[in-house]
Parts: structure tokens; sequence; C-alpha cells
């Protein structure tokens, strides 16, 4: 795919004159008593988001009001905006930069309708909210999330269009010329009082991870190397190219980790790596993991120097701020300090000029969310669900192996057993008694995610099974169970605990993780191991995502390229009623030496 001259910024961009600050040290008193010379001084500060996931207003749409959570978090470009206007009436206008690291367009109802009820895409179609948002707010890049891909290339080109700054993504490369597919990095130039200006390079990093959890989109179109490798690759051109200041804008974790196992040679989570890796780096901007860090440092093995790392919590509820230090020396500037801290949304209003501007897209959204599609018999929620094999999950589940089930029918593999796996997505949505919406139903799943069926046999099904139970903190046989210590266990996330529908099984969570699964059953008779089953899987699973094992490795035998949510959405359409006695069932519960837990 050929480079956009008008977004490829290999020139400097002049972001206007700045004020710089001159203090403290001086540099060696000159021959013949004269006085000694201040030193050149200049301070900037580059701010930064990430995994904005579609957030304009501090709105839940799922729950039809305004957003809270436990912490009393706040979301939203249009509370950023605020702290953004904020720090640049402190620091100077031109004394700052604006930067993201991606998982921009996808993770809302707003930014879902945009791309599939009145797509971006269409002739004369609108102009996406979070461009119109960031283009207000005045972003100076944006690097490039795994979800920018969900809704296919056309959809993020479109975007890429609409938007008045550059999305960066340098180990994005087009799949036949090796060449990248977007910008790899843009330079800025802020102009200081003491002659040269300081040069300021961003380089975009994405995630390897988007050539398995979207193959559908990039297969054959675009390839996704590590970033360790393309960052040594382009900061020692960047300083060749004059850049006094490099950041980088990585939609990678620190961890150093991997969710999808062995899938892809790359690191998902290589941001502490590059900073350790690659010299040259100042500071990186860290994404895609929804962890708040506020300041990290990492010592780059090669020159013994300190890179600042700062991640701002997801969806606009943080924002970074790193603060540089600079001073003029051998006729260069020369970082001389960088500290970085993250500003709380949830302090400051909206901003009205965000609000405004997208007060109608908003209105429209809420309308569409509120659509009745049906009813349902009994008020269902997922608030035990973690724990408990709880009827709202079986909905999912019963959605997912009917759809499959229907698709199979009549083939090769229509005589195997159809099984589901879900996840609890969210421990606050729920079906009310009465009339469902469209939001009511999408709040089971708020992910992209799409169908698959893949073959897996009895041994497999309880390696899978052994692997989701790591979920619980081992309990004796005894002790209190207080739920609120109960699940997470290690840090793994609601979404990465699997139920399985179909069989019948307890967790034993008084034995170690790998020996927890009691009584497999299909059909009232023990599972054989050589058996084989169908499995209904969503597509970041089935890719290797939670590195759960054997199903990223299965045979696939079949594929749709709907959204999971929608799926539901038309199931509850066209049934008119929800009702749990059709599909719910206790399948699996938690033991202790064979007592249940609950």
């Amino acid at each position: 795919m050929p480079l956009n001259r008008r977004t490829f910024l290999e020139g400097s961009v002049a972001v206007g004159a700045g004020a710089a600050v001159t203090a403290g040290a001086v540099a060696p008193a000159q021959a013949h008593g004269r006085p000694p010379t201040p030193a050149k001084r200049y301070s900037f500060t580059v701010m930064g988001t990430t995994d904005l996931h579609g957030n304009v207003f501090n709105w839940d749409y799922f729950t039809d009001k305004e957003f809270d959570d436990k912490a009393h978090n706040d979301v939203g470009l249009a509370k950023i905006s605020t702290l953004v206007d904020q720090v640049r009436e402190a620091k100077g206008r031109h004394n700052t930069l604006l930067i993201d690291a991606g998982d921009t367009i996808q993770g809302t109802q707003l930014s879902y309708y945009y791309a599939k009820v009145d797509p971006i895409t269409a002739r004369r179609g609108p102009v996406h909210p979070m461009a119109q948002a960031m283009n207000a707010i005045g972003y100076d890049a944006a690097a490039l999330g795994n979800h920018e891909f969900n809704y296919g290339i056309p959809v993020l080109r479109k975007f890429e269009e609409q938007c008045d700054f550059p999305l960066l993504g340098a180990n994005a490369l087009d799949a036949k010329t090796l060449r990248p597919a977007f910008p790899p990095y843009s330079m800025h130039r802020l102009r200081t009082p003491h002659g040269r200006d300081v040069r300021v390079a961003v380089l975009g990093l994405t995630n390897p991870g988007i050539a398995i959890w979207d193959k559908a989109n990039v297969t054959g179109k675009m390839v996704f190397p590590g970033l360790e490798e393309q960052a040594a690759k382009w900061v020692p051109r960047l300083r060749s190219m004059g850049a006094d200041v490099v950041v980088v804008s990585a939609h990678s974790g620190s961890s150093g980790t991997s969710s999808y196992g062995d899938q892809l040679p790359h690191i998902e989570n290589a941001a502490g790596l590059v900073a350790e890796q690659v010299p040259g780096i100042d500071a990186i901007l860290v994404g895609h993991a929804h962890t708040e860090i506020p300041e990290y440092r990492v010592r780059n093995k090669e020159t013994g120097r300190d890179v600042v790392l700062s991640e701002p919590l997801k969806w606009g509820q943080r924002l970074t701020l790193f603060d540089f230090d600079l001073v003029w020396s051998r006729g260069r500037w020369t970082v001389e300090k960088v500290a970085a801290r993250v500003l709380n949304s949830n302090t400051v209003a909206e901003d009205p000029k965000i609000t405004g501007l997208l007060v109608d897209e908003h209105e429209k959204v809420v309308a569409y969310v509120n659509q009745v599609i049906g009813t349902s018999t009994a008020a269902m929620a997922t608030a035990d669900a973690p724990w408990k094999d709880e009827p709202i999950i079986d909905l999912i589940n019963h959605v997912q192996a009917e759809t499959v089930r229907g698709a199979l029918a009549g083939g090769a593999y229509a005589a195997l057993p159809v099984l589901s796996q879900a996840s609890c997505f969210s421990r606050t949505a729920a079906i009310p008694a009465g009339q469902v919406t469209i939001r009511d139903a999408a709040g089971l799943y708020p992910f992209e995610n799409t169908l698959e069926a893949r073959v897996l046999t009895g041994a497999q099904l309880k390696d899978y099974l052994e692997f989701s139970a790591r979920y619980y903190v081992q309990t004796a046989a005894g002790v209190p169970v207080d739920t609120a210590k109960l699940t997470n266990a290690g840090g793994i996330p609601d979404y990465n605990y699997d139920a399985v529908y179909g069989l019948t099984y307890e967790i034993d969570i008084a034995k170690p993780a790998g020996s927890r699964i009691v009584g497999l059953s299909f059909e009232g008779r023990p599972v054989d191991p050589a058996a084989r089953f169908v499995l209904a899987v969503n597509n970041y699973r089935a890719s290797g995502g939670g590195a759960f094992p054997h199903v990223a490795g299965a045979e696939q035998v079949w594929a749709n390229s709907d959204e999971i949510r929608n799926t539901i959405i038309q199931w509850v359409t066209a049934k008119g009623t929800i009702d749990p006695g059709q599909f719910a069932s206790v399948g699996w519960k938690l033991t202790r030496d064979g007592v249940p837990v609950f």
C-alpha cells in the first residue's frame, strides 16, 4: 500500500514559537575575566492518551447513563480536552505536543455505529466522531492499535483520511513489498529563543498480535514484525535526521509477556524490552495493557541511561505528561531530564467545545441502543457469574452453540456434539425482565469478536478447562470464601476465564491449579478422552488469545464474519422472547472436596 504523502511527515512540522526556560546552571567562565554565560535551556511537555476505545462523552451506552465505577473515574475525550487546555495554558501552547498510543475507533456503541450502522465508508458518509474530536483537540500524532483493524482496512483508511494528524505504525508493513503501510514516524519542530529549534521525533509501533486477532482482515495485506526489531531500525534513522528527542508511542504493554502463547514469534507486551534493548529513545508512551503506570524507568543496556515509560489509564481516564528538560551543549540540544506523571480526568468538567461538536452523533447512538428488540421472562445479571453458572452467560453460549449447530447441519461435522465457551466480560451486564433493548443485549458482549467452530477431543477439553480454572485462588476446605478475593488469581482478567456449555463438571478450588476439574461429563457419562467435539469459540480465543491450550491449533470447521454481539441481537429479535427455562442449567460449579462452595 503506497504511503500517503499528506500524512507521512518526513519533513519537520513547525508548531510555533515557544518560551524557553533559563535557569541555574552556568557554563565555565570565559578567559580574560568575562562573566560566565548562562546555559541555554528549554522545557516542553508531551501529553499522551491511549486505549480511548471510542469514548468521547463521559457516558456508558450499555447502561444509558453517565459513566461511573468503584473508583469514580470518568472517561472520554471531552474530559481529556479540558485537561489538555489546562496544560497548554500552563506550559505555553507551543511548548507541548499531544499524542496517542492506539485503540481509538472500537469499543463503544458510538464507534460501532459509525463503523457498521452509519459507516464512514459510505458514499457521502459521516466523519468519524473520534476523528472530529481528536482534530478539534489538536492531536499531533497517534499510533495504530490492534483494534483499529477490527472493522477492516477500508474503515481504517477512511478514518486515517479524516484525521488531521498521522496514524503511525513503523511495524505495520505491506505484505508484498514489506514497506511501511502507514507513516512510521512524524517529526515536530519546537521553536526556542536560543537559535536552533528542538526537533522531536515520534515513532509509532503497533501490536504484532494483529496478525492473528484480525487475521481475516490483514492476511495477505499486511504483516507485523516485532517492536524491538523495527525500533532498532528506525531510531538511528531519526537521530541521523536530526531528532534531538525521540519519543515512542507503542501500542504494546510493558510486561514483556504475551497473551496468545506461541502463535507468533513476537512479544505482545514489548515496550519495556524496546526501552532496554534499543538505544536512543528518551520516552515511551505505553498502550494496550489497560493499566495505569504514571512513571516507570527502564535502564537501556547499551547506554546505561534511563528511558521513561508511562501508560495512562484507558478510555480517557488519565492523561500522561512527559516533562522534558533540555540543555544546549556542544552545538546541540541534549535531554537533561525526563519525568512522567498522569492527570485524572475526573477532576475536570467536559469541554463544551467537544460535547457541542458531537451532540447530534451522541443522540443518534442513544436512540439506536434504546430500540426494543424483544422481551425476557426473567431478569438476569452477571454479578455472580465469575463464580456461578448463571443463566445470562448460558444465553451467550446457547446462541453460539445454536448458531454453529445450524451452520454445520447437513455437513460432514453435523453429527459431532456442539459445545460453546463464553466469559463474563462485565460484572454489571444485565437483561431485565420485560422489554429488552439493543443496549441490553450488546452489553453482554462489548467486544467485536466473531464466532468460529473448532474440533477438540475430550482430553483437550479437559486441558482447556484446567487452564481456565487457574482463575480461582486456591482456597482450602473449611476456610471462609470471600468472593472479593476468590477470582483473578495471578492477575488473570475475567475475560480469560471460560465456562464451557454442554458439559457438566466441578472445579475443586481446594486443589492446586492444573488438577481441579472433577467429574467431567457429557450427557450424563464421563467424557471419553478420544471423543471429538465441536467448540463454538470466539476468534480471539481461537487465535490464541489468552494462550488457552489446543484451540489455536485445532481444526477450524466453520467461521463467521459477523460479530457475536450482532448474532445475539439478531437471535433475540428473531425469537421475540428470552426464556431462561429453555436454555439455562447448572453445568459447572465450584466445590471443595466434593462439597459445593455456593
